[in-house]
């Protein structure tokens, strides 16, 4: 059985909306056992703040903390960004004391090395794992429901009838990773968990990698404007 990351909203939405303390969560789980939250992520704002952060996020730049408590005494780790231009961007993940805990690369669909999103993860000292956003198949019944789904959107929106607000199907978001045969890495959008299906994947660089894919989803937990 897989240890699994996951993302947890239920805070910022349950929190009061006057709070100093971290909104989002990280929660870790081992095997049968209840879940325990392990890391708060928190966009960490440049010089010029969150108008800064948002302008240099357009082009795939990510900048976060991942603190060890809600009130940021302890920080577990780092994401800072190498590069991000023409859809491609690397990222480290640093340790608490600033040691490597592994490299992240996003390459964009039809931008990078294929027509899927690809994502590249590599733990310090350990091999490289590259994993493609959606199936095949699905993003062709996906692209093909396209025109249909608009519509379905338009006439929600125009028909005016409480609760009967539609949506377009969310497009394929799986990633499966493999490195040398194995498939140590799985994101699974029903729940948007992350399994690390290899025992020696360090935590805090699968922790990162569940915030880096949240944060460029629809849910966008560092996109916000205040």
């Amino acid at each position: 059985m897989s240890n699994v990351l996951r993302m947890n909203g239920a805070r910022r939405r349950n929190r009061k909306l006057v709070s100093i303390t971290v909104p989002d969560a990280i929660d870790f789980s081992e095997g049968p056992g209840p879940a325990r939250t392990v890391a708060y992520p928190e966009r960490e704002l440049p010089p010029g703040g969150i108008p800064a952060y948002l302008a240099a996020r357009k082009s795939g730049a990510r900048s976060f903390a991942l603190w060890a408590d809600e009130d940021r005494r302890e920080r577990v780790a780092t994401v800072v960004t190498e590069s991000a231009a023409g859809g491609v961007a690397t990222f480290h993940v640093l340790g608490a004391h600033g040691e490597h805990l592994g490299t992240i690369v996003r390459e964009k669909a039809f931008r990078g090395r294929g027509m899927r999103t690809r994502w590249t993860v590599t733990p310090n000292g350990g091999p490289e794992a590259v994993g493609y956003k959606g199936r095949i198949v699905w993003w062709f019944v996906w692209w093909l429901c396209l025109p249909l789904m608009v519509v379905v959107v338009i006439f929600s929106v125009l028909d005016g009838i409480p609760g009967n607000e539609g949506g377009a199907a969310r497009a394929p978001r799986r990633i499966r990773w493999r490195a040398g045969g194995r498939m140590p890495l799985e994101f699974r959008s029903r729940g948007s968990k992350l399994h690390l299906h290899a025992p020696e994947t360090d935590w805090r660089l699968g922790a990162a990698l569940v915030a880096l894919v949240g944060s460029f989803s629809a849910d966008m937990w560092d996109g916000l404007k205040t």
